[in-house]
C-alpha cells in the first residue's frame, strides 16, 4: 500500500472515532506509521487532508456518478439520495465536534473554501446536474433546480441525523426503504415522467 493511501485511511479511522478538532496530524502520521513530515509530503495542511478523506474515503457525493441525459432521472435521483445519505451518516461523527467551536469552524470553513471545498459544492453539484436535465426537458421548466438540490440534500441530512442520533457512531446506514421513498416523493414532486 503506497504512503498516501496508508495517510488517508488512518486519517478517514481516527477522524470517525475522535473526530477532526481531535485529531492531529501527528496522530494521523504515527497512526499510518510515519512522520509529520512525511504526511506533509503529501498534503499541505489538515484541511486538504480532511477533503481527501471526504472525497477518497467516505461513500457518498465523491463517488456518485451520474449524467444528464443518461438513465432515468428517478434512477439518477436515488443514487444521489443514496449517496448523501451515506455520506452525511459517515460525516457526523467527523464533523460534528466543529459545531460547537465557532472559532473553529470559522477557521475551517475559510480553509476548506481555499482547497475548493465546503458542503455547498455538493448541493452545487447536484444543482448542475438539475439544471442540464431541465435544459435536456427531462424535468419540467418550473422546477428549480437549486431548489431542488436544496431539498433532496436537506432531507438527506436530517434523515441520515436522526439515524446518527438513534445509534451513535455505529448506526447502521439509513434503510433503502427512506432513500426509495425520499426518492418517489422528490420525483413525483417534480412531475418527471423519464
Amino acid at each position: 500500500m503506497e504512503t498516501r493511501d496508508r495517510i488517508l485511511d488512518a486519517a478517514a479511522e481516527l477522524m470517525r472515532t475522535r473526530g477532526i478538532t481531535r485529531t492531529t496530524t501527528k496522530e494521523i502520521a504515527k497512526a499510518a506509521g510515519f512522520s509529520e513530515a512525511t504526511l506533509y509530503k503529501h498534503f499541505r495542511d489538515k484541511e486538504e487532508l480532511l477533503l481527501r478523506v471526504l472525497r477518497e474515503r467516505v461513500p457518498g457525493f465523491a463517488r456518485v456518478e451520474i449524467t444528464a441525459g443518461r438513465d432515468r432521472v428517478e434512477d439518477n435521483i436515488f443514487r444521489l439520495v443514496r449517496g448523501a445519505l451515506d455520506f452525511y451518516r459517515e460525516t457526523f461523527p467527523m464533523l460534528g465536534s466543529l459545531l460547537s467551536e465557532p472559532g473553529l469552524m470559522a477557521a475551517h470553513h475559510a480553509s476548506i473554501s481555499r482547497h475548493g471545498g465546503g458542503p455547498s459544492r455538493a448541493v452545487e453539484r447536484i444543482a448542475a446536474y438539475f439544471h442540464a436535465e431541465r435544459t435536456l426537458g427531462r424535468i419540467p421548466e418550473h422546477a428549480d433546480p437549486d431548489t431542488v438540490a436544496a431539498l433532496l440534500t436537506g432531507a438527506c441530512f436530517q434523515q441520515a441525523f436522526f439515524a446518527y442520533f438513534a445509534g451513535g457512531p455505529d448506526a447502521a446506514p439509513v434503510p433503502d426503504e427512506v432513500a426509495t421513498a425520499l426518492t418517489r416523493t422528490l420525483t413525483a414532486a417534480l412531475g418527471t415522467t423519464t
